[in-house]
């Protein structure tokens, strides 16, 4: 299968780039700066020039606290772009792979959330990935809508990278405590959008590490494995007083039939651990 990779640059992408390639698939990658996901006529030219079978869409707006103060940009890529590039898949009769996010929901129901909950963001950010959804499932009849959380990977920054240069720097840190979800490695998520490919299972699907914890607790297990001695204090949300809301627990489940599970956050974090410690290794003289 010809894969064509949005995004490919980033976190995900470049994670779902090298999946892609081990599982056989003939694979062409893309940054913002190589193909402009909010120009329509760039993206048509270039999938008439690659005739991919599939598109999986990382390109996105991450940054969630300043979608408060650009909502039109965060819009014109969550949004609109992802609409673009479902659009532009359609005309060449190619599949499409939206990721989207956890924050389409407002975290109010207590408990993990499963595909046919309903949405409800509560930030800009959450608004503009459920309009990336909608954008993309009206847009591309063979679309998979993917949602994702918490991720974080070893091409680019995340929490745990941040957790440990605290611990290394400050020896404390504090942690919010009243906010749940699935923290997701982006190897296991890449392997799962690729294999979501060789299947006609259009539509909405949860994709996350199994089970859930909090912020707070997420620390405690990286301080953990990384054997590392940090005072770990735990905080509110409210504390921290951050522009965008966040849904207190937005835990995703999936209840599709034949759903696709990735190994526990745990594990996930595991294997970050030892990629990120491997890598350190091998750029040591």
């Amino acid at each position: 299968m010809k894969v064509l990779v949005l995004g490919a640059r980033g976190m995900l992408g470049s994670d779902v780039m090298q999946a892609a390639e081990v599982a056989g698939h003939e694979v062409r990658g893309f940054g913002h700066l190589e193909l402009d996901i909010t120009d329509p006529d760039q993206l048509r030219d270039r999938f008439e020039l690659d005739r991919p079978d599939a598109v999986i869409n990382c390109a996105a707006w991450t940054d969630v606290d300043g979608a408060e103060d650009d909502p039109e940009g965060a819009l014109l890529v969550n949004g609109t772009g992802a609409g673009n590039v479902a659009a532009a898949a359609a005309e060449i009769g190619a599949r499409v792979v939206y990721v989207s996010s956890d924050y389409v929901f407002d975290g109010e129901k207590g408990t993990d959330y499963v595909e046919s909950d309903q949405t409800n963001p509560i930030s800009v950010y959450g608004k503009t990935k459920l309009a990336g959804e909608l954008a993309t499932a009206q847009a591309n009849r063979r679309s998979y809508i993917v949602r994702s959380s918490w991720l974080f990977g070893i091409n680019g920054p995340n929490f745990v990278n941040t957790m440990i240069r605290l611990g290394e720097s400050q020896g404390q840190v504090l942690v919010v405590h009243d906010q749940v979800g699935s923290p997701t490695y982006t190897w296991h998520l890449a392997y799962g959008l690729v294999r979501l490919l060789d299947s006609d299972a259009f539509g909405i699907h949860h994709m996350a590490a199994g089970g859930s914890c909090s912020w707070y607790e997420f620390a405690k297990e990286i301080f953990k494995l990384s054997e590392m001695d940090v005072v770990t204090l735990s905080a509110t949300t409210e504390m921290f007083g951050r522009k965008a809301p966040r849904p207190p627990h937005s835990a995703l489940v999936s209840g599709v039939q034949h759903a696709i599970e990735l190994p526990s956050w745990q594990d996930g974090l595991a294997s970050y651990l030892a990629q990120r410690k491997s890598l350190e290794t091998e750029s040591s003289p």
